[in-house]
């Protein structure tokens, strides 16, 4: 390069130099004499005329400029001094197709390559039908600092985990929120985890307490407890296989429809779909204010959200957009808050926004859809179902809705409308895989138990959203183990892969992570010896007091009533209930409660009970297994028959003795028979896993 440069640099002073100057030059490799330096650095001849611009200043402003470029570029996008939203904001007059933004299909209608689209009309909220029915939309990625960015705000599954209380999933369809993966990480989910040092178990989607409203379990902001989420299992250290009598091969398990790639049309349809149209006419004249009130919010400034966009209802009252964008901020900020009262504003922001005029169908589908969550999560249950039932009154074609509708019926135990509602979707759409499980549930519930076996599998095997729940899994094991259909296990192991139950013996759902986990326990295992003694020395009087409850005949031993017999007779008489003491029956057994009065690890167990067990002959209670890893559970034996009795806990079988304490794991598959020719009476005391920190105990949910 430095010879080019200083060649160019003699040819230019050749006409007063000598011609032997320009040989010397050119072979001096880049030597010149200082008077043919200057004469190249001003670019001119010696007798002052003029000449072009030499070769090395071409290069030199060549890459002045190409620097000045890139830095002039890079402070542009560091400085933010382009403001490209309200450029785009301004494009969006251009909006030719009606999706509220500027993009290549604008373009190409606005050059007359393609037609433009008619709007979709917008749906007043107090018709019962719409004028026009748009798909099912899901949002899809858009610029990130655009309005129709609202794919990160799709309308989410209703489907809640229920309180597996003691086996009342056979009954009722609870609900309690946990952190749910199913669910991802949606910008409108409630994402705060509480900061705790001395919980090993993670916090749940929100901290929950447990009230009787519409007898559903529900979470607030103001309590600090703590609730795993589902799909939260503990790790077994020992690899158990099913019972010799039920050998079934669990670790190569392959059921066909289960794979989740799909190469159906109609699955396709589902994936690829429009994002919502979220403005009206009027709402894209403002889209500039409106995607700078939505960019403080996404950008986590709740606050300055909320204000930008109180501002903007005052000056556009009309505006269905702003008042969404205020209902979003409050719900935001109710999560920052943890507060109740401004979660219930948000949620009278959402029915606002639906009581406007002219919203957009997607817009109103949006905000009545999060109204119903929001009011699920307060556990206002039956303002929810209201607002479901506008909602598919509104959209009568969208079966998802529907779907969400059975769920809030389930959720207030109206288990027949539910049904109504899931056979008028498989009437409509057969293969709907959501509709399927649940309906299938609902038939279990009603103890029809061979009818449901074919939903609960096809609906798992669809793999359509909410049917990969524990759950389901759960009941289409238990149905086909109470028909003696032994694929029961290939469930539960798939079940098991799938991170549902912990292994295919375990098959809690409301687990606690981390907790040692076996099926059987020793006294000194469990570190509650001193209880086991105590119950030991005192079996007699214990014993004497439920008999006298007993002889007593006043109805105070209740007929189990949770589905769980296959035959005979079987009464429970109940102290202690999720921590909570009966008065009224420890006025029968008053010896019994003064001795258990001094364990706090079992009468504080919210998780358990404690209670007499009564067990007549010819009685078959089926394999089950308990709601939580939380608790270990203890069997007094008191009253006990020298044989015909026996319990199998895994794939171990014991015997009770009077006097005597066995322990055992409930959240482990467990089976009991009675065929002894006179009754059984046992003492069952549930106390805490022993592993759970203090600060567990006293914040988990009762169960």
């Amino acid at each position: 390069m430095a010879q080019r440069k200083n060649a160019k640099g003699s040819g230019n002073s050749s006409s007063s130099g000598s011609g032997s100057s320009s040989t010397s030059a050119g072979s001096s490799g880049g030597s010149s004499s200082p008077g043919a330096r200057r004469e190249t650095k001003h670019g001119g001849h010696k007798n002052g005329r003029k000449g072009g611009p030499s070769g090395t200043s071409f290069f030199t402003w060549f890459m002045v400029i190409a620097l000045l470029g890139v830095w002039t570029s890079v402070a542009v996008v560091w400085f933010d001094l382009v403001d490209y939203e309200e450029v785009l904001g301004k494009l969006g007059i251009y909006d030719a197709d009606g999706d509220g933004d500027f993009d290549v299909d604008d373009a190409k209608v606005l050059l007359g390559l393609k037609e433009r689209s008619t709007s979709e009309p917008a749906v007043p909220p107090e018709e019962a039908e719409p004028h026009a029915e748009p798909e099912e939309q899901a949002p899809v990625e858009a610029e990130p600092q655009n309005i129709e960015d609202e794919a990160k705000e799709q309308i989410q599954s209703l489907l809640h985990e229920m309180v597996h209380a003691e086996h009342e999933t056979e009954h009722s369809y609870h609900v309690e929120e946990t952190v749910s993966q199913d669910y991802n990480q949606d910008m409108e989910e409630m994402m705060s985890e509480q900061e705790n040092p001395d919980a090993s178990e993670p916090v749940g989607e929100d901290e929950r307490l447990h009230h009787d409203t519409d007898d559903v379990t529900y979470q607030v902001y103001e309590e600090q407890v703590y609730e795993p989420p589902e799909n939260e299992r503990i790790e077994v250290t020992e690899v158990t296989v099913p019972p010799e009598d039920n050998p079934v091969e669990v670790t190569q398990v392959t059921v066909e429809g289960t794979n989740r790639t799909t190469e159906d049309p109609e699955q396709k349809a589902k994936v690829k779909k429009k994002k919502p149209k979220l403005l009206n006419k009027f709402d894209k004249t403002i889209k500039a204010e409106l995607d700078a009130a939505e960019k403080l919010r996404k950008r986590g400034k709740i606050e300055e959200a909320v204000n930008a966009f109180k501002e903007l209802v005052r000056k556009y009252p009309q505006s269905p957009r702003a008042r969404y964008g205020k209902a979003q901020c409050e719900d935001d900020l109710a999560e920052k808050r943890r507060s109740n009262e401004v979660l219930r504003g948000a949620i009278e922001t959402y029915q606002e926004v639906a009581s406007l005029p002219d919203v957009p169908a997607d817009l109103l589908k949006l905000s009545l859809k999060r109204r119903s969550d929001r009011q699920q999560f307060l556990g206002h249950m039956r303002g929810s179902l209201l607002t479901l039932q506008r909602l598919v009154q509104l959209f009568p074609n969208d079966t998802s809705l529907k779907n969400d509708l059975g769920v809030g019926y389930l959720l207030i135990g109206d288990n027949d409308n539910a049904k109504k509602v899931y056979e008028e979707v498989l009437s409509v759409t057969p293969n709907d895989g959501f509709a399927k499980v649940h309906y299938g549930f609902i038939l279990k519930a009603q103890n029809k138990i061979a009818e449901s076996i074919p939903y609960l599998k096809e609906g798992i095997e669809s793999g359509d959203p909410g049917t990969d729940d524990g759950r389901f899994y759960f009941h289409l094991g238990d149905a086909m183990q109470r028909v003696g259909n032994k694929e029961a296990y290939k469930w539960y192991e798939l079940g098991h892969k799938r991170g549902h139950f912990a292994s295919v013996w375990q098959r809690s759902l409301y687990n606690v992570n981390g907790l040692k986990a076996q099926p059987w326990w020793t006294p000194k295992e469990t570190g509650y010896t001193e209880l086991v003694k105590s119950l030991e020395r005192n079996w007699k009087l214990i014993r004497d007091e439920g008999l006298a409850v007993m002889d007593k005949a006043k109805g105070l031993f209740l007929p189990e009533d949770e589905n769980l017999r296959e035959k005979g007779d079987w009464s429970q008489f109940t102290l202690w209930q999720q921590g909570r003491r009966n008065e009224n029956a420890c006025k029968g057994a008053p010896k019994t409660c003064t001795l258990l009065e001094k364990f706090p690890e079992t009468t504080g167990c919210r998780r358990g009970q404690i209670k007499y067990s009564i067990m007549h002959p010819g009685t078959h209670v089926w394999p089950h297994t308990g709601p939580t890893n939380c608790r270990l559970r203890m069997h007094l034996g008191l009253v006990i028959p020298k044989e015909g009795c026996k319990i199998r806990c895994a794939n171990e079988t014991k015997t009770w003795e009077e006097g005597k304490v066995l322990i055992f794991d409930d959240s482990f598959e467990h089976e009991v028979w009675q065929d002894a020719s006179s009754f059984r009476l046992i003492f069952i005391v549930d106390v805490w896993h022993p592993e759970l920190t203090p600060q567990q105990r006293r914040s988990l949910p009762a169960i």
